[in-house]
């Protein structure tokens, strides 16, 4: 890297020599070693937990709880099987550098609304496309069978480089040991930064969103100003 900044400056000198352009200083080798970009810490740009919805008691996950709990946003558990395997949500590094989540909780109705800030290589577009392809998977985890269907909503209209709304079921089980859990997940892109806020319930009922729409806002906003 040192070489290829000396080569280049001296260019520059040349160029300027060339065109008789002044200059206050001119030197063919600069002293240390180019570094590489120092990613910034996922956590340090996430919601703290006081600034959730009223009625959502929230924490910030640890990194060994992350790689448990953003996969379930996807419906797909980890070491989970999934059918089509294309319908496999893509590969997520869970080190804080990468990944950072806080969960909040409403204990009178046991919805949540979970915050996930990511570095991915996979873009919303490619997530788009994967969700339209696979409106309906199986998946099978820990010897239990359940049915994914996921729907793409209109995208929440807010300033970011780009916008996706999902509505995803997971079925588990069939008759009166049936277990329905739903999810509205907001996602955004700010730079290299994705955020997605997603609200879990319970239940064939459709919780209040109004809470998610205003946590997805201050996340958004929150990694904007950083």
């Amino acid at each position: 890297m040192a070489n290829s900044r000396r080569t280049s400056i001296g260019a520059v000198c040349l160029a300027a020599g060339l065109f008789t352009i002044p200059l206050v200083s001119c030197s063919t080798t600069v002293d240390g070693h180019a570094r590489p970009e120092q990613l910034v810490d996922l956590s340090k740009l996430l919601l703290a937990p006081a600034e959730f919805p009223e009625g959502f008691d929230a924490v910030v996950l640890p990194p060994q709880a992350v790689s448990v709990a953003a996969p379930d946003l996807t419906g797909v558990p980890q070491n989970a099987a999934v059918e089509p395997s294309g319908c496999t949500p893509p590969q997520q590094d869970y080190g804080p550098v990468t990944t950072a989540m806080a969960v909040g909780t409403d204990n009178d109705t046991r919805a949540t609304i979970s915050v996930e800030l990511t570095r991915s290589q996979a873009t919303v577009d490619e997530l788009e496309d994967q969700a339209i392809e696979c409106g309906r998977f199986a998946v099978t985890s820990s010897g239990t069978e359940s049915t994914v269907t996921t729907q793409v909503m209109p995208p929440p209209p807010i300033d970011a480089d780009d916008t996706l709304a999902l509505r995803r079921t997971v079925q588990s089980g069939g008759g009166r040991e049936a277990v329905v859990q739903s999810m509205t997940t907001l996602i955004a892109s700010i730079g290299d930064v994705r955020v997605a806020a997603t609200m879990m319930s319970f239940g064939p009922s459709r919780p209040n969103l109004a809470p998610l729409d205003e946590t997805f806002v201050s996340a958004v906003q929150k990694v904007q100003r950083s």
